[in-house]
């Protein structure tokens, strides 16, 4: 075996191992959420006001950990039957310990956030699927770069809400960054938008968009990375590692 046979074999094998992390730690974060789920859609197969929302707490709060920073139930319109917007959201953002995040659901009022309009709302909405917002620049709750994992909520069979957590970037870089240290060139964890979560390159700041690569036309199957690249898809999830090898001789 030639000795850049040898090492693409190596670089395969750490890169398998990071997809593998970051599916384990993506695949732990929905985990986390399916008893709020499952607490949500019960409450929601009957009438429910927007007082009952206050059952989900105890479940929103036993989620929150080192990793998870925020999380609870959003609503959608009309599924309320006293109010026709409803958020229930928790978060420990400031290290002081689970705290409610309350919001204008005053569509009158300047302060009103029209969370329908938010992807981390419309595209479990629209897709019936789990989906991974981010990472933006969280201005509603914490001003930090975040990942939003969110699942769509079933209510007497209509979309009902979504179910969510917060994740801060910088958690995810802290537990990955060792691992893309070790491997044989410049690699990063990127969303399907291309856009960098975490990267080894100051070149490729969190929140900037890869150009190198197109890869929005790699994950549509229309074209192929190109030479000295390599993707690799984190599972089913909307991530993937791209490693650049460095140029030998």
């Amino acid at each position: 075996m030639s000795d850049v046979t040898s090492a693409r074999t190596d670089l395969d094998s750490a890169a398998a191992e990071i997809v593998e992390q970051v599916s384990r730690l993506v695949e732990g974060i929905f985990d986390g959420l399916t008893p709020v789920l499952a607490a949500a859609e019960s409450l929601l197969a009957a009438p429910a006001a927007a007082s009952d929302l206050d059952r989900l707490d105890p479940l929103v709060i036993d989620m929150l950990d080192d990793v998870v920073i925020g999380g609870g139930f959003v609503a959608a319109p009309d599924t309320l039957a006293d109010q026709r917007f409803g958020f229930e959201w928790w978060t420990t953002a400031d290290r002081a310990g689970p705290e409610q995040l309350f919001i204008s659901l005053d569509p009158n009022s300047d302060a009103f956030l029209d969370y329908t309009r938010q992807s981390w709302f419309t595209v479990p909405r629209d897709t019936g699927r789990r989906h991974i917002n981010g990472p933006y620049v969280d201005y509603l709750c914490t001003d930090e770069y975040t990942l939003t994992f969110t699942i769509p909520v079933q209510g007497r069979s209509a979309f009902a809400g979504i179910v969510g957590a917060d994740v801060f970037v910088t958690t995810v870089e802290r537990l990955l960054l060792p691992a893309l240290r070790r491997l044989d060139g410049r690699a990063a964890l990127v969303n399907a938008q291309g856009r960098v979560v975490v990267s080894t390159s100051a070149r490729q700041a969190t929140g900037s968009l890869i150009r190198e690569v197109n890869i929005p036309a790699w994950w549509s199957g229309t074209e192929q990375p190109r030479p000295g690249t390599t993707l690799h898809r984190c599972t089913d999830t909307p991530l993937a590692l791209l490693v650049t090898h460095p140029t030998r001789e």
